[in-house]
């Protein structure tokens, strides 16, 4: 609530002064001394007129002190106000004010009655004991309002929680904090019940964050659900858009993965009605991206003992994709449908390491969907020499010599690949021998090129013929 300006505070104490020295200069006038003898009827009389005299003229020094003390609160303040740019809390307008105050009546009783402090002393000590006991909660109050003022926890404005309250902070008082609840409602929180709890503040002009709960299914892809909710999320009202929301994966739940976004407000005050437009936003993406919430089913699979008609276009559509790898070109229809028959289907994650150089290997590797980076150990830092896309083989080399492998391979998205093993190539080669001399001239080129990408040296055995002899000693075709 903002204060009435200066001329309106003091226009009325100072007619009111105006009105007590004129009632004065009457008093006086008709004031006459003692004769001698007087009754004492006369002595009551003038004693009377004595003491309209004192009180019109205390009454007429107080009301000069109110609009002094007002006018010193206003300079003082404005003074306070242009240096620090803001307004002063309203509880230490009104301390300064009662400490002008107190100090003004002292000296007007002093200077008309003759009064002084130390002759009050005996009896302000004990009125000071049961004024204490009468006022306890409202000292409290006080005390407490003048810790949160020194302490500035919040500011008008701020949103609040304080036991189960939780508003926008309207006033700030000697006696209570007024905050307007999200419900509309107006609730007067006393200084001295707030400084017993917690608050929690989030401050107007601060980042301050919120996070939103939701799920997907195990099947639903994580990269696609973090992509597609932060980006949704970004476009969201009362969003900071400098800020991107953060999408993590919270629990794996029974029924799905549990997610949540965290994302930063412009007016936290209005974080009930944002929270609502993130879930909605939630819920258009991930219909948009073809995903699926998560929520509490049952599943019965049932396993027949032939294959169905679901895994045989499963395998078909293997076996297509590896009729597209060079190095598989010798084999038949039926050899491509026995390997993809043995094949298995891997996905990583953004950034997960496929096969790590040196490690020990006997299986190669086919990208069909998103890609990989091939990398080199470099002075003790990872250096990458090339790309693979969809179609792309790495490998190979561990299937069908059992090296070690020379590279590290890393997906670079969300990467899905057919891995071939040991097994599966040694059952070909035993029904087709002729196979491995037909890929040894292949392999061989494809290892001579990354070699020499990896600056590695070659041995005496990187010929077509050393290189067959090396699958046949492998694999035992001798």
């Amino acid at each position: 609530m903002s204060r009435p300006p200066l001329k309106k505070q003091i226009a009325l104490p100072l007619l009111f002064a105006a009105g007590l020295g004129a009632a004065y200069y009457v008093l006086g006038r008709f004031r006459a001394e003692l004769p001698a003898g007087a009754s004492e009827q006369q002595r009551m009389t003038l004693t009377a007129n004595d003491w309209a005299l004192v009180v019109v003229q205390i009454a007429f020094w107080m009301s000069l002190a109110l609009v002094a003390v007002r006018a010193l609160n206003e300079l003082f303040f404005l003074v306070f106000r242009k240096r620090k740019g803001y307004e002063a809390p309203a509880l230490i307008r009104d301390l300064f004010s009662l400490v002008l105050y107190v100090t003004a009546g002292a000296v007007i009783l002093r200077y008309t009655l003759d009064l002084s402090f130390a002759a009050l002393l005996p009896g302000s000590a004990l009125l000071g004991i049961i004024l204490g006991l009468a006022l306890q909660d409202t000292l409290g109050n006080l005390f407490s309002g003048i810790s949160l003022h020194a302490d500035k926890p919040f500011q008008v404005g701020d949103v609040i929680t304080v036991g189960k309250h939780t508003g926008v902070v309207m006033s700030v008082t000697w006696r209570a904090v007024k905050i307007k609840t999200f419900s509309n409602l107006i609730v007067l929180l006393s200084n001295s019940s707030i400084a017993k709890e917690s608050i929690e503040v989030a401050p107007r002009d601060g980042q301050n964050a919120r996070t939103v709960p939701f799920s997907a299914l195990y099947s639903d892809s994580p990269v696609k659900v973090i992509h597609a909710v932060r980006e949704a999320v970004r476009e969201c009202d009362n969003v900071l858009r400098y800020m991107t929301p953060v999408v993590r994966i919270r629990h794996l739940a029974d029924s799905g993965v549990e997610y949540e976004v965290k994302y930063w407000l412009s007016d936290y005050a209005r974080f009930h009605d944002t929270d609502a437009l993130v879930r909605q936003r939630i819920w258009y993406a991930l219909r948009r991206h073809g995903l699926t919430f998560a929520y509490p089913t049952r599943t019965l699979y049932m396993q027949q003992p032939a294959a169905g008609d679901g895994d045989v276009r499963d395998a078909e559509t293997l076996a297509e994709l590896l009729s597209a790898v060079d190095i598989f070109t010798p084999l038949s229809a039926d050899e491509l449908n026995v390997l993809a028959a043995a094949a298995n289907e891997r996905v990583f994650a953004p950034g997960e390491t496929i096969i790590r150089e040196g490690d020990s290997g006997a299986s190669m590797f086919v990208v069909s969907r998103g890609g990989v980076d091939v990398r080199v150990d470099s002075d003790g830092l990872q250096r990458t020499i090339k790309r693979l896309g969809e179609g792309a083989i790495f490998g190979e080399m561990g299937l069908f010599t059992g090296e070690a492998r020379t590279a590290s391979v890393v997906a670079s998205e969300e990467t899905e690949v057919i891995e071939i093993g040991h097994d599966a190539m040694r059952a070909l080669f035993r029904t087709n021998p002729n196979l491995a001399e037909a890929i040894s001239h292949t392999i061989n080129e494809r290892r001579a090129g990354l070699a020499a990408s990896a600056s590695a040296a070659h041995d005496g055995d990187d010929t077509p013929a050393g290189l067959l002899s090396k699958i046949r000693r492998f694999f035992r075709l001798d």
